[in-house]
């Protein structure tokens, strides 16, 4: 069965695992609904280049264009700008079957642990939490303060998911990729999404 997701890129440093967990996520026929904060624009282009395709569309076109939607693979991307406060995942009626924010930024961590809706990533993932959703929040930040490890519980209190990025190399870590992927294959577990991106504890 197809599922409806939506995937968050805050500024935090870890654009790898957004970007990757996005092809794997279309690659797997979801339909997933994309926003991007200002910030988190930056760190991809810092870390990953300006050649950066999101399902077929360009970077710059996601900065520039406040909706597009595309069929990439067997998946379908929607984006939606992070000011968008009207669309669609704003609103609990929207029917999802989850939500990641991968990076997650300490700054939003606070903002969703704590229901300020400032922009919409916020705003989908308060929805996510009150309509009792899956919700998956993957910090990537060291060392953490009592602030953030507060904020992380907070969240996890309202019914989300702290998910950190922390790679483990028990999997047979050859590339950097093998290390994105196991982070980005623990959040498809947590979403019930198939993959096999790594091989299992005990497997053969």
């Amino acid at each position: 069965m197809k599922k409806t997701l939506v995937v968050a890129m805050t500024g935090a440093s870890g654009a790898a695992y957004g970007i990757r967990l996005l092809e794997v996520l279309l690659s797997s026929d979801c339909e997933v609904h994309l926003t991007i904060s200002s910030p988190a624009f930056h760190v991809i282009q810092q870390e990953l280049g300006e050649s950066v395709d999101v399902g077929g569309v360009g970077l710059d076109a996601l900065r520039h264009n406040p909706d597009s939607s595309t069929t990439t693979g067997m998946g379908r991307l929607s984006y939606h700008h992070f000011t968008e406060i009207t669309a669609p995942i704003a609103s609990g009626s929207f029917q999802t079957d989850g939500m990641v924010v991968c990076p997650c930024s300490t700054g939003s961590l606070s903002a969703i642990a704590h229901g300020t809706c400032r922009n919409l990533i916020h705003r989908a993932a308060d929805v996510h939490l009150k309509e009792k959703r899956p919700l998956i929040l993957v910090p990537r930040e060291t060392p953490l303060s009592l602030i953030h490890r507060d904020n992380m519980r907070y969240a996890a209190q309202a019914g989300a998911t702290i998910l950190p990025a922390m790679p483990a190399f028990y999997h047979g870590v050859e590339t950097v990729d093998d290390l994105v992927d196991f982070v980005v294959a623990r959040i498809c577990d947590q979403l019930s999404v198939d993959n096999q991106l790594i091989g299992r504890w005990g497997g053969d």
